[in-house]
């Protein structure tokens, strides 16, 4: 509402509403004429700019462009190319293994002969005079009559070549489904005993036979691949001799054998045992319509394209209407033996500017601008070469380096087409631009001089409303209220203001109340946090309890000293600290006549349900122990059954490594995947013992028999063995270093020759004194058994 004595409105030189026209209104006015006027002058400025400068912006742009498309291309290339480079090497990484391995090398060969006897065994075929194995294995194997006896069967070192290099059918077929797409990968055995397996299985003999005739009465190599195995002979006696630091050795492009299509072949040599000699090599195949899909794929304005050349100018991929634009005519390089190469170079090119392209290093990324003649018309191009990572390169003879180029080639004027569209659209949108410019200057002014008018007087009116309520405000009418219709800041204003003088009229009648009524409310408030906090150490104190009930029932079922001493022939000390109230680490001593059983294990976490399970397995190991069970496979086995269910049931996700040492006349049956077993030998000789393979994780599966194996260890007098979990190798100090296996392998040799409690108190003063102040993050569990 209005005050009784509020003035009326008045619009005098000295009114605010006066000032406020004047300044507000003059700046507008000066700001419209003063960027009215310099934006004309800066866009007839910017159109003259942009004219002269929009040539060499758009051919630095498209400079920069087709740069970046031909490094683009030749990543693409690369990643092909070190994808096949990967897959090889993951294969040769396997064959290399078993190569270093003869035991397990044999062991496998001896599996898969066994069970997949298609894998080794060969046919000979009187027509071709090889033998070769018959359809339906994962690979075909290939064996050349040079390598037969009199009686058409492989010499018995070539057939146990046959068998060694069978691991291929495990590892090719994944490889070659994963990885990018390889036509085939194979294995050629070494120069004594060339035998040629190869994934998938095809009819290999018999399409060499008719390709390469001759090929079955020469040495594999030489016929071939001449040269490449003497290079990498020369590689074994000094790596520094590869022209390039890499293994892996590329093939240049030549028709396949059995496809007929052009390929290129990637080798990875396979070493003796001492590196001094060839093994072999593993190898795989691309087509070589996949290094030309990726360069196929280039599309640069409307009839730009791009190819791939070998350093030589040989160019391996290319588009037909690329090849006719630069003059490139096709041809086969066929010998009088070996592979079918292809011949399609940019030195035989009929355009002179594509023959003299330099492909050397300094030309690396550099925009050339060459002439092409174009059905009798000079075409002005633009050439952009990016060269690829080097590579070994076979062709024919010695290894050599081999750094191939991405080429990218479009004609300048499909390039300089958006200068020219860019210059004219520049020019229309200038003329436009002046004339919107001059119409919205003189619109804003007329709008600008009525906005002002009518904006004052509402904020002015406003504002008087507003002082007049003030005054009456401080004259202590809190019954005061102004009407402000407005939605703007003067507005809010008195919206503000009204619930001020209703908040000031309240606070003044009902203070006193409201202060009994918060000095109530904060008394109920801390009556309830009282019972609260009471309610919260009730509960701490019956979990603590619950707890210390856990951790007690824990170390009750442990064995007790005195059933450690009663073992003959035996002395064990055992120590265990739990990282929690209630730890997740397992060990027992359990004996039964002459027998006795050693058990170590490490549950996944710590706490109570790791506890709890702790002592499912416990009395598990104690049943069966019990029940006579004396076959150390079985009764893991049994036990993992029983464990399983119990998981189950209750619905929870641990499971634990475990181990079991079965002692009976000076022998040691151990069982089970857990932590390595360290053994010190009387004369001091320390071993270490993976049980990596002896084994699965209790509890993960319903059936791990097929899993489990033994070992048998020597025990004799004077010998220790020491069994822990991982809270002592991963013990940290206060830097962040383990404990590790080899400070406690000197631990116990430092204290060699004493007793088992002497050796556990040793090792345990260690520990402590590594761990220091640093926090205990996970169970320690430490078991020494000595021979008396």
């Amino acid at each position: 509402m209005k005050a009784d004595n509020e003035p009326a409105p008045r619009f005098g030189l000295r009114s605010f509403r006066a000032k406020f026209v004047l300044v507000v209104g003059g700046a507008v006015l000066f700001d419209l004429l003063l960027s009215g006027g310099l934006a004309l002058w800066n866009v007839q400025k910017l159109s003259s700019d942009a004219t002269s400068e929009v040539g060499e912006g758009l051919t630095t742009a498209n400079q920069e462009y087709i740069r970046s498309y031909a490094e683009s291309t030749a990543l693409s290339v690369d990643l092909l190319l070190d994808r096949v480079h990967g897959d090889v090497k993951a294969l040769a990484g396997v064959l290399q293994g078993q190569i270093d391995d003869p035991t397990r090398q044999q062991q496998v060969g001896a599996t898969l002969s066994h069970e997949a006897p298609g894998s080794v065994k060969v046919v000979y075929d009187a027509q071709g005079d090889w033998a070769q194995n018959l359809p339906g294995a994962p690979s075909v194997i290939s064996v050349w009559g040079y390598l037969l006896g009199v009686d058409h069967n492989p010499l018995p070192s070539v057939q146990q070549e046959i068998e060694d290099s069978t691991v291929l059918d495990l590892v090719a077929p994944t490889l070659m489904a994963s990885g990018s797409s390889k036509l085939q990968m194979y294995y050629i055995g070494p120069k004594e005993r060339p035998i040629f397996r190869t994934v998938p299985y095809t009819d290999q003999a018999q399409t060499f036979d008719r390709l390469y005739p001759g090929h079955n009465k020469a040495e594999f190599w030489e016929f071939f691949f001449p040269g490449i195995y003497g290079s990498w002979q020369q590689w074994a006696k000094d790596p520094a001799s590869r022209p390039v630091p890499d293994d892996i050795t590329q093939t240049a492009p030549y028709t396949d054998a059995i496809t007929g299509k052009l390929i290129v072949s990637f080798f990875h040599p396979l070493w003796t045992r001492d590196r001094t000699g060839i093994a072999g090599t593993a190898g795989a195949d691309i087509t070589l319509d996949q290094l030309a899909e990726v360069v196929e794929r280039v599309k640069i304005a409307e009839t730009g394209f791009g190819f791939l050349t070998m350093s030589s100018g040989n160019v391996v991929a290319i588009n037909a209407s690329g090849q006719a634009i630069i003059g490139l005519t096709s041809s086969s390089d066929a010998g009088a033996q070996g592979v079918t190469g292809l011949e399609r170079s940019l030195r035989g090119s009929t355009q002179p500017a594509i023959a003299s392209l330099p492909l050397d290093q300094n030309n690396d990324g550099v925009i050339q601008h060459i002439m092409l003649d174009n059905k009798g018309e000079r075409v002005p191009y633009i050439v952009v070469l990016k060269r690829l990572k080097p590579t070994n390169l076979w062709s024919s003879g010695p290894i050599k380096p081999e750094t191939m180029s991405v080429g990218i080639v479009v004609p300048e004027r499909e390039i300089y087409a958006s200068l020219f569209a860019a210059q004219q659209s520049i020019s229309r949108a200038t003329n436009r631009i002046l004339l919107f410019q001059i119409g919205a200057i003189v619109v804003s002014l007329l709008i600008v001089f009525a906005a002002v008018l009518g904006i004052s007087k509402r904020i002015t009116a406003g504002l008087r409303s507003l002082a007049s309520a003030a005054q009456r405000l401080q004259s202590k009418d809190y019954s005061v209220r102004v009407s402000i219709p407005t939605r703007d800041e003067v507005g809010a204003a008195g919206i503000a203001f009204n619930r001020m003088a209703e908040e000031i009229s309240f606070h003044t009648e009902n203070l006193e109340q409201l202060v009994d009524d918060r000095t109530r409310e904060l008394g109920d408030a801390n009556l309830e946090i009282s019972a609260l906090n009471e309610k919260l150490r009730d509960e701490n104190v019956r979990l603590g309890a619950e707890l210390a009930v856990a951790r007690q029932i824990q170390m009750m079922v442990l064995p007790k000293p005195f059933e450690l001493e009663a073992i003959p022939g035996l002395e064990i000390a055992a120590y265990m600290r739990p990282a929690d109230e209630v730890g997740g680490d397992y060990y027992d001593v359990l004996q039964n006549g002459s027998r006795v059983k050693v058990g170590i294990g490490d549950v996944t976490g710590h706490g109570l349900e790791s506890g709890v399970l702790m002592l499912m397995v416990q009395s598990v190991a104690r049943a069966l122990q019990e029940a006579n069970e004396a076959n150390p496979h079985q009764f893991l086995n049994r036990l993992n059954s029983a464990i399983y269910k119990n998981i189950e049931r209750t619905n929870t996700d641990k499971h634990l490594s475990l181990a079991f040492l079965d002692f009976e006349d000076e022998r040691v049956t151990l069982s089970g995947q857990h932590e390595d077993v360290l053994v010190v030998r009387a004369d001091g000789e320390v071993e270490r013992i993976d049980t990596l393979d002896l084994g699965l994780p209790v509890g993960l599966e319903s059936d791990i028999s097929q899993f489990i194996d033994t070992r048998d260890i020597r025990f004799g007098s004077g010998d220790v063995i020491v069994l822990h979990t991982d809270g002592v190798t991963e013990a940290e100090d206060q830097n962040k270093r383990l404990f590790g296996f080899e400070r406690l392998s000197q631990s116990v040799q430092r204290r060699h020759g004493r007793s088992a409690e002497e050796i556990k108190t040793g090792i345990v003063d260690d520990l402590m004194a590594h761990i220091g102040i640093q926090k205990i993050h996970d169970d320690i569990t430490l078991v020494i058994i000595r021979h008396t």
